[in-house]
């Protein structure tokens, strides 16, 4: 899955122990929206849903 640069800089804000889970949940998300490249927009959306649940 191809990444922004502008959405890295958002995922290394992260702690970098919950990183990788973090990233894998986010691509999964994205794939299953038909995604093949995360934008800061879409990481910012799917960061939100992980507070709701």
């Amino acid at each position: 899955m191809e990444w922004s640069s502008d959405a890295e800089v958002e995922l290394k804000e992260v702690p970098f122990f919950v990183r990788p889970a973090v990233r894998r949940r986010i691509e999964r998300l994205a794939a299953d929206a038909g995604l093949e490249r995360i934008e800061v927009a879409f990481y910012e959306q799917a960061k939100a849903q992980f507070g709701e649940k």
